[in-house]
């Protein structure tokens, strides 16, 4: 059955849009594990826009779930990861002048850099999960360069508006989710998923963890965190259960 991880980035966005110290990420993280989250994700940017080095630091010493760190293949974010040890880390690719990730990680194209990343990931004992596009080629890279597990892009599956659209972007994350399995590895899925659209993708056979951020948080702002979290819960579980 799928399983909610809750990224908590924008709560840090908050933070930082006075330049405060509330509301605190940390804190966010304790309440989205109290309401049943499996895991708390976040992303720790180049240019620091929303969660700060201390902020991951933190969450590294308080989480009891499953640390997730979003994170580029830059020589720096590599120190920190292996500094940190989260107990996942999810490689994602990274522009300064993007609002949030367009797409999932070129591999195939890069498989020497990436799996060099990976073996040094490896070797301070941290696992991987590759952020890539449900395409057959990047998860069949992300394979052979030693991911452990992958996370599949579902922004066009969200961002689509028509019915036959719509299934045709499911079907793609059907069939990527189908060929990681076989390929041995764990699958995950998020980007863009909400309350809306999330029951598809949480109804694909052996999906893993769901990594949803802006939504809850959104909704937080009308219901409060941990019943936004207890809402998305109990969508992913009715969809899972089909």
């Amino acid at each position: 059955m799928a399983r909610l991880s809750v990224n908590i980035d924008h709560v840090a966005t908050l933070r930082q849009a006075r330049g405060i110290t509330f509301p605190d990420p940390v804190a966010a993280a304790m309440i989205v594990e109290i309401a049943g989250a499996v895991g708390v994700t976040a992303h720790l940017r180049e240019d620091r826009r929303h969660m700060q080095d201390r902020d991951i630091e933190r969450l590294r010493e308080s989480v009891q779930t499953r640390l997730n760190l979003e994170m580029a293949l830059t020589d720096e974010m590599l120190d920190i990861t292996t500094r940190i040890q989260p107990d996942i880390c999810t490689p994602v690719p990274e522009k300064r002048a993007e609002l949030t990730t367009e797409g999932g990680l070129e591999v195939a194209g890069n498989a020497a850099h990436v799996a060099k990343s990976i073996e040094r990931l490896h070797g301070a004992g941290v696992p991987v999960s590759l952020f890539i596009d449900a395409d057959e080629n990047q998860i069949r890279a992300a394979a052979d360069c030693g991911s452990d597990e992958i996370e599949l892009h579902t922004g066009r599956f969200c961002e689509v508006r028509s019915g036959e659209a719509r299934e045709r972007e499911l079907n793609t994350l059907r069939r990527g989710a189908e060929l990681g399995h076989a390929l041995g590895l764990r699958v995950n899925a998020g980007h863009g998923l909400n309350y809306h659209n999330v029951a598809p993708v949480a109804a694909i056979e052996g999906m893993g963890e769901l990594n949803i951020g802006h939504s809850i948080i959104a909704q937080a702002v009308f219901v409060g965190l941990a019943g936004a979290v207890k809402e998305m819960i109990a969508l992913i579980d009715k969809a899972s259960r089909i």
